[in-house]
């Protein structure tokens, strides 16, 4: 078996209908578009979105919320997911990206407080709560902001 034997399986490509081909197709004089009226003329569209007339469903729900672009979106590491990293003492954004605790080294990195550290470490992130920083240091850590 290789490509060049590849079949679809029988009955699954129809071929299309060819609509507006003479009385005797079966499917003639108004090519299934009806009688008259605005979506029988050729070049007549009607958008996804059109309701008809009907006040439409984006000018009837009221506008609400902001959306701040200047907003840091950080990374979060709690101290527990510390705790599976054993073979280094420097945590680094580069080292928590690698051991799949976060998904991009480049975006920010917060540690959160949450959990106990077993394990002295030199940790630099951009961000740190103040438990997580307490509890780092009284291992004899040290923490680095970025």
């Amino acid at each position: 078996m290789d490509l060049a034997s590849l079949k679809s399986a029988s009955g699954s490509n129809r071929s299309r209908k060819r609509v507006g081909r003479g009385e005797g197709s079966g499917s003639g004089v108004t090519a299934g578009r009806g009688n008259k009226g605005q979506h029988s003329r050729s070049g007549s569209k009607r958008r996804p979105w059109f309701e008809g007339g009907q006040m439409p469903l984006q000018r009837r729900l009221p506008k609400f919320g902001f959306t701040n672009y200047d907003r840091n979106r950080y990374q979060i590491v709690n101290l527990l997911d510390l705790n599976k990293i054993d073979d280094s003492d420097d945590i680094t954004p580069e080292l928590l990206k690698s051991k799949g605790l976060i998904k991009n080294a480049n975006r920010p990195v917060k540690l959160l407080g949450s959990g106990a550290l077993e394990k002295k470490f030199k940790v630099s992130v951009h961000a740190i709560s103040k438990s997580a920083k307490d509890s780092v240091e009284k291992l004899g850590g040290s923490v680095t902001l970025l």
